[in-house]
């Protein structure tokens, strides 16, 4: 049986209760990080955290307790490995419904931990290009915040699924921004492009590092806008998050991507990653 962590306290899954007046599960007031430990090892930890606190202080929630040990533990209680911890922090639960905000409330803390696979670790050829779809973005103006409010996230999803892809590329007036669960990269004659940071994109911890060892190892690296014509013509595309690692797109909407094989420059900067990750 899973540990979770509720409120101070380290239990069975089963076991974990919260008020059906939390804030979190009426309103989606709450905030929410996804931290990958590879081998029982955090993987961008600090960044991470760092993200959720600004998350937590857009939305004016104070909470004292240590992320960093609930985490470890989580990982230690489920047997370490290659396990993802999940952290939800919601404004807490008042005695009953209100949209007004009650300063006083105690937030309420939860985290789980998951299985996954440490898709660093995979032979380069063992890699699945994916297929995605474009969609209109119907999310909330401040996406830069990592809210639990995913409706329209998965909706897109749904959409993808449907149409036998991976993943929604979003847009909002001919730019496309993201991915509904990862973040978008292109490459234009040898440069990478990367969308423009804005409160309609998640500042994503992985994307983040991939900026970093491309500009460490001399490739160029643009920040632009990224057209939906631009992104059909584009050499290669690519989504990336914490759990997904950097995946290569063979296909968006019914266009074929780099002639449906992975590129040479994926293949450099996941080579990068799987290093960075093994140190």
């Amino acid at each position: 049986m899973d540990t979770v962590y509720l409120n101070g306290q380290y239990m069975a899954a089963t076991e974990a209760k919260i008020s059906v007046f939390d804030r979190g599960f009426l309103f989606a007031d709450s905030v929410y990080e996804v931290i990958p430990y590879y081998s029982g090892v955090a993987f961008q930890l600090e960044e991470h955290l760092s993200r959720l606190n600004r998350s937590l202080a857009a939305l004016n929630i104070k909470v004292n307790c240590c992320f960093t040990e609930i985490a470890e533990q989580l990982i230690l209680k489920n047997g370490a490995g290659n396990r993802s911890v999940y952290i939800q922090v919601s404004r807490g639960a008042a005695a009953h419904r209100s949209h007004s905000i009650d300063p006083l409330l105690q937030p309420t803390v939860f985290a789980c931990s998951q299985i996954i696979r440490n898709n660093y670790a995979l032979d380069i050829d063992r890699v699945l290009p994916v297929k995605v779809i474009v969609c209109e973005d119907l999310r909330w103006r401040r996406c830069d915040i990592k809210s639990t409010s995913l409706l329209a996230n998965i909706l897109a999803i749904e959409q993808a699924r449907l149409r036998g892809a991976q993943e929604a590329l979003l847009q909002r007036q001919g730019i496309v921004l993201e991915g509904a669960s990862s973040s978008l990269f292109i490459v234009e004659a040898g440069q990478i492009i990367a969308p423009r940071a804005s409160t309609a994109v998640l500042n994503g911890t992985t994307s983040e590092l991939i900026k970093r060892l491309a500009v460490e190892q001399g490739i160029t690296l643009n920040i632009d806008e990224i057209s939906y014509a631009r992104l059909l013509a584009a050499d290669e595309v690519w989504i990336s998050s914490s759990t997904r690692g950097l995946l290569p797109v063979n296909q968006v909407d019914e266009q074929s991507i780099g002639g449906a094989h992975p590129g040479q420059m994926w293949r450099r900067l996941y080579q990068l990653l799987a290093e960075n990750q093994a140190h």
